[in-house]
C-alpha cells in the first residue's frame, strides 16, 4: 500500500509537467509559423512593389515624350486666279493649255481676242458651257467680249484688267493672278505650286514697273511712257 501512494504522488506532477512543455512547444510553433508568413509576404509584397515599379516607369517616360509641344498649322493652301488669251487659230492650243492648268481649287478666265473668227469663240464658249468637270464645279468662265489686243500695246494691259474685274465679280477669295497665252504650257503640277506658294506672303507681288518717263514721238508730241515686267 505503501509502495502504491508513493506512485500516486508523482503521477500528477508529470502530468502537469507534461502539459506545461506541450504548452511552450505548441507556443513556440505558433510563434515560428506567424513569423515564417509575415516573411514570405514581406518578400511578395517586394516583388509586388518592383513589378508595379517596372510597369510605371515606361508610362511616366512616354508621358514626358508626348508632352512636346505641337508643330505650327501650316497657312491655307492659295488659290490661283488665271487668264488664258488667244487670237486667231489658237483655239485647240488654248483648250489644251486650260486642260493642263486646271485644278478645282483655282479660277480660270480664257478669252479669244478681235481677231479671231466667231465661230471660233462660239465654239470655246460651247465647250466650256459644256464640259462636264467645268459645269459641276463652277471655276471655269469666258469673256464674251472680243477685246483687241496688240503685242506689247496697251491693249493688252486693259485686256488683263478686264479680266481681273469679271473675275472679282465672280470670285474674290483667289491670292494671284496669272496671265498666259495660248501657247504656254506648265512645267510643274498645280499642286506642287499650290504647296511651293503656300509659304509665301499674301501680298508679295510680282509686277513691277519702271519710273515715270516722258518721251516724244518724230512730230515732236509728248506722250507717258511706262514699262511693265511680270
Amino acid at each position: 500500500m505503501g509502495h502504491l501512494n508513493a506512485e500516486k504522488k508523482w503521477v500528477f506532477p508529470l502530468v502537469i509537467s507534461s502539459l506545461v512543455c506541450v504548452f511552450i512547444l505548441a507556443t513556440s510553433f505558433n510563434m515560428g509559423l506567424v513569423s515564417s508568413v509575415n516573411t514570405i509576404n514581406s518578400i511578395f509584397s517586394l516583388f509586388r512593389s518592383r513589378a508595379l515599379t517596372n510597369q510605371t516607369i515606361p508610362s511616366f517616360a512616354e508621358a514626358k515624350v508626348t508632352q512636346g509641344p505641337s508643330p505650327p498649322p501650316r497657312p491655307p493652301i492659295p488659290k490661283f486666279a488665271y487668264l488664258i488669251s488667244g487670237s486667231r487659230g489658237d483655239l485647240e492650243k488654248l483648250w489644251r493649255t486650260l486642260h493642263a492648268l486646271y485644278h478645282p481649287w483655282n479660277y480660270y478666265i480664257v478669252h479669244l481676242d478681235l481677231e479671231s473668227p466667231p465661230e471660233e469663240r462660239l465654239e470655246l464658249a460651247s465647250r466650256v458651257e459644256k464640259h462636264p468637270i467645268f459645269t459641276k464645279v463652277g471655276n471655269v468662265y469666258m469673256n464674251e467680249k472680243a477685246n483687241m489686243v496688240t503685242y506689247r500695246g496697251p491693249t493688252m494691259v486693259a485686256n488683263t484688267l478686264h479680266a481681273c474685274a469679271i473675275l472679282l465679280k465672280k470670285q474674290k477669295d483667289w491670292d494671284w493672278f496669272i496671265n498666259l497665252s495660248a501657247s504656254d504650257y506648265p512645267l510643274v503640277t498645280q499642286d506642287d505650286l499650290l504647296y511651293t506658294f503656300s509659304d509665301l506672303k499674301r501680298g508679295l507681288n510680282f509686277m513691277e514697273h519702271t519710273r515715270f518717263r516722258l518721251e516724244s514721238d518724230s512730230q515732236g508730241n509728248a506722250f507717258d511712257r511706262r514699262s511693265w515686267t511680270l
